[in-house]
C-alpha cells in the first residue's frame, strides 16, 4: 500500500499515454506517464540532495497545477511527507502552519512567495520553477516504495480562528479511502478527471490519489472559473470531476451556459456541503446521461466513507423514498453509527452524532495529543456531524453539530431552513446561522443572495411568510440579511463563522446607535 504504485503500473501498461495536463488560459502543458515518472524520480533525487530525509515534511504552497502534482508524488517516492498549504491563507496563517510542521524544505509558487515569513528562515525555500530546473539536473533515483502506516501527508484544517490542526494521513489511509470509493463505483483507467478541488483539501488530493492508482489521467486548473472549466471539459475530453454545490451552481448560471458542450462529463461527484434539492434537479436535467453521486467523508478519513450511488438520484423508487438526499451507506471497510452524547448508538431515525472507524481514519492530529484524544471515543472517530440512520443503513447528514441552532430549547438544523429559503423563486443562495438572543438563547438568522430579476418579490416579510407556511415557527428566521455574495472557503464551503461575526457586529452597531 504505497501511493506511487499506480505510477509504476501505468508505466508498464501505457507509458506514452498523456497522464497529466495543466490548463491555464492559452497555456497547456502535457506529460506522458513516462515523463511524469521521470520528473518525479528526478525531484526525489533533488529532495535527497537538499538534505530531506524520509519522514521529513515538505511544505508546498501553490495552486493546482502539474508542478504541484509532481512535487507531491516526489515526496512519496522519496518517503517524505507532503504538506500542501492553503493558497488563500494569510501570511500569519502560513507562518503558523510552517512553525507547526517544521518542514525540511518549502517550495512555493513565485506569486505566493510574499506569504512566506520574512527574514531568515530555519528551512530552505525555493520557487516551483527553481525547483523544477534544479531537479532536471539530477539523475532519477529509485522509488523507496514507502507505504503502509508511514505518513503521506499533513493536511491543515481551520486556521482562520485558533490554531490550525494538521491532520496526519498515512499511505494506508489514502489507499483504504480509494478502495472504499472504488468498491462502490468502478473507476476506469481510461477516465480523465478534472482536478479543480484544491489539492490542499482532501477532496482534491484524495481524487488525485484514486485516479493515479487506477492509471487514469488528470487535468489541473489553478481554480474554478466556470467559462474555463467548460472550455477544458470540451477540449480535453474530461469525463469526471468532483465539485461542491457552489461550483455546480456557478457553472449552471454562467451566462450563455451551453450544456451540449459538456456532455462528455459522464460522472459528477459532489460533497463537502449540503446539495440544495433545486440545484440537484437543474444539474440532473443539464446532464441527462451523467452519473451523479454524493460522497461523504472528512479530511480525517482521507476521502469518502459513504457513497450515495447514482441510481439513488434518478430512480423514481429511490427518489420517492428520499434516498437522493442521503449520503448512502457505509462503504467498504468503514463502520458508521449515530450515537447519543454518551456514545451509545441511537435508535434508527433519531438524530445524533455520526461516529466512524476503519482503516481510512487518521491516526490523529500532528503534535496535538489533547485534540487527538478529544476526537476519539472508544476507538470511534467523532465527526462533529449530526445525522440519522435509516432502517436500511442509509445515512442522512442533517447539520454540523456546531452549526445546529438551539432556540427556546428546540434544535434547528440550518440545512433544513436553507433548503426552504432556497426554494423561494427569488432566492439564489441561503446560509443560516444562530446568533445570541436574550429571550431564546439563540435566534435563527438568514443571509440571502437574491436573484437579480426577482429581488422585488423577496421582501423580508414575504420570506418570513414563505417560511412559516413550510416550517415550525421556531425554525423560521427572526433576522434576515441580504448580501451580494456569501463568504466561501477555498474549498467552496460557506464560512458560517464569518457570517455569525457579521450578524453580531451588526447587532452591536444597532445597539450603539440606539444608545
Amino acid at each position: 500500500m504505497y501511493l506511487t504504485q499506480g505510477l509504476h503500473r501505468a508505466l508498464q501498461r501505457q507509458p506514452h499515454r498523456t497522464a497529466l495536463t495543466h490548463v491555464q488560459g492559452a497555456v497547456v502543458r502535457r506529460h506522458t506517464v513516462a515523463e511524469v515518472l521521470d520528473a518525479v524520480a528526478r525531484q526525489a533525487a533533488a529532495l535527497a540532495a537538499a538534505g530531506v530525509q524520509p519522514g521529513d515534511r515538505v511544505a508546498l504552497l501553490g495552486p493546482n497545477d502539474d508542478r504541484l502534482v509532481i512535487a507531491i508524488y516526489a515526496c512519496w517516492w522519496h518517503g517524505a511527507v507532503a504538506c500542501p498549504l492553503n493558497v488563500r491563507w494569510s501570511a500569519a496563517e502560513v507562518a503558523g502552519a510552517l512553525a507547526d510542521s517544521e518542514p525540511a524544505l518549502v517550495i512555493a509558487d513565485e506569486a505566493l512567495s510574499a506569504r512566506l515569513p520574512a527574514g531568515p528562515a530555519p528551512w530552505p525555500t525555493c520557487t516551483f520553477e527553481q525547483w523544477r530546473a534544479d531537479a532536471a539536473a539530477h539523475a532519477p533515483t529509485p522509488d523507496t516504495r514507502t507505504g503502509g502506516d508511514a505518513l503521506a501527508a499533513l493536511l491543515y484544517t481551520g486556521g482562520t480562528t485558533g490554531r490550525a490542526k494538521g491532520v496526519m494521513l498515512t499511505h494506508a489511509n489514502f489507499w483504504a479511502a480509494s478502495m472504499t470509493r472504488g468498491a462502490e463505483l468502478n473507476n476506469p483507467p481510461e477516465s480523465v478527471s478534472l482536478l479543480v478541488a484544491p489539492l490542499f483539501h482532501v477532496a482534491g488530493l484524495g481524487r488525485l490519489v484514486g485516479q493515479t492508482l487506477v492509471g487514469g489521467a488528470c487535468v489541473t486548473m489553478h481554480g474554478f472559473r466556470p467559462d474555463e472549466v467548460v472550455d477544458a471539459i470540451e477540449a480535453h475530453d474530461i469525463t469526471d470531476t468532483i465539485v461542491v454545490p457552489t461550483m455546480l451552481q456557478a457553472l449552471l448560471e454562467q451566462p450563455g451556459f451551453d450544456a451540449r458542450r459538456v456532455q462528455g462529463l459522464t460522472r459528477i461527484a459532489f460533497g463537502a456541503a449540503p446539495m440544495p434539492p433545486d440545484l440537484l434537479e437543474r444539474a440532473l436535467q443539464a446532464w441527462p446521461q451523467a452519473e451523479f453521486f454524493q460522497a461523504y467523508g472528512l479530511t480525517e478519513t482521507a476521502g469518502a466513507v459513504c457513497i450515495n450511488l447514482p441510481q439513488n438520484h434518478r430512480s423514481a423508487e429511490a427518489r420517492a423514498q428520499g434516498r437522493q438526499h442521503s449520503v448512502g451507506r457505509a462503504g467498504l471497510g468503514a463502520e458508521i453509527i449515530v450515537a447519543d452524547e454518551s456514545g451509545r448508538e441511537c435508535p434508527r431515525g433519531t438524530v445524533g452524532e455520526v461516529l466512524l472507524r476503519g482503516p481510512m481514519v487518521t491516526p490523529g492530529y500532528w503534535r496535538q495529543p489533547e485534540a487527538t484524544a478529544a476526537a476519539f471515543r472508544d476507538g470511534w472517530f467523532r465527526t462533529g456531524d449530526a445525522g440519522r440512520m435509516a432502517d436500511d443503513g442509509t445515512l442522512q447528514i442533517v447539520d454540523r453539530l456546531k452549526d445546529m441552532i438551539i432556540t427556546g430549547g428546540e434544535n434547528v438544523y440550518s440545512a433544513e431552513v436553507e433548503a426552504v429559503l432556497r426554494a423561494h423563486p427569488a432566492v439564489a443562495q441561503a446560509a443560516v446561522v444562530g446568533v445570541p438572543d436574550v429571550r431564546w438563547g439563540e435566534a435563527v438568522h438568514a443571509f440571502l443572495v437574491l436573484e437579480a430579476c426577482a429581488a422585488e418579490a423577496a421582501t423580508v416579510d414575504a420570506l418570513r411568510v414563505w417560511c412559516r407556511e413550510r416550517l415550525a415557527g421556531y425554525k423560521c428566521p427572526r433576522g434576515v440579511t441580504v448580501v451580494d455574495t456569501l463568504p466561501l472557503s477555498a474549498a467552496g464551503k460557506v464560512l458560517k463563522a464569518v457570517l455569525r461575526q457579521q450578524a453580531l457586529d451588526a447587532a452591536q452597531a444597532t445597539q450603539e446607535r440606539a444608545a
